[in-house]
């Protein structure tokens, strides 16, 4: 049995994720706004929430062999907003230091039992792109996000812990279909070679990949699912 913890599972590449994982050999402790239905409630603005987090998911399962780090916010900050360093200070909370948190939880679950294990963590193209000037704090969070992941892979690979990321582009969910609507939806998915933004099933197929089949010596991989609109 792989035990998996799954943060941001309600929704868009969350939900999609768990229906990936749907396998008899697999389960879940499925992090999410709101209890019920073998979630566990976390609200990740709340400082104390990844440790409460862990200790429930640890509590269900026994033990966790995977992390997959997708929870994350993706809030306008205008410039010139009264609002814009707490809401910076917001986004980096529940966005990167809540995946570290989690992170760092389970390098050291997997060292004290001397067992392998692996973490998943969902970026974003932002991470290497950017993106617009009233989402300076989301594209830092998800570069932070993807720089951590690549220091986990270099530090513990010769204890079997390894670590991935992925980078998807626009997703059709229902934030990213707000945000192409704000943003003049036909011009922008001019700029995707596709000519579509992704499913997130494609991006939870990538997911399942690097939790369960991936061989070791990609870690440390980032995996862009972006319909080569950015390639590197």
């Amino acid at each position: 049995m792989t035990n998996i913890l799954l943060t941001g599972s309600s929704r868009g590449i969350g939900a999609a994720i768990v229906t990936a994982l749907d396998l008899p050999d697999v389960a879940l402790a499925k992090q999410a706004t709101r209890g019920g239905d073998g979630t566990i409630a976390a609200d990740f603005a709340d400082p104390a929430a990844p440790q409460a987090l862990w200790d429930a998911a640890v509590a269900q399962l026994g033990t966790i062999d995977v992390l997959v780090n997708n929870a994350g916010v993706f809030e306008a900050s205008p410039l010139d907003g009264d609002e814009w360093v707490a809401q910076w200070e917001r986004t980096m909370r529940v966005n990167l230091t809540a995946s570290a948190e989690l992170c760092r939880l389970a390098v050291l679950h997997w060292q004290a039992r001397g067992r392998p294990g692996r973490i998943v963590n969902v970026a974003s193209r932002a991470a290497y792109r950017g993106d617009s000037p009233a989402h300076w704090h989301y594209a830092a969070s998800k570069a932070g996000m993807v720089a951590m992941t690549k220091t986990i892979a270099r530090g513990y690979a010769r204890e079997g812990i390894l670590a991935f990321a992925v980078c998807p582009g626009f997703t059709m969910t229902g934030m990213a279909e707000d945000y192409l609507a704000s943003r003049g939806g036909d011009k922008l998915l001019a700029d995707i070679p596709l000519g579509r933004v992704a499913a997130p099933e494609e991006v939870a197929t990538t997911v399942k990949f690097l939790a369960l089949e991936a061989p070791p010596s990609m870690t440390g991989a980032v995996v862009d699912v972006n319909g080569a609109s950015y390639v590197r």
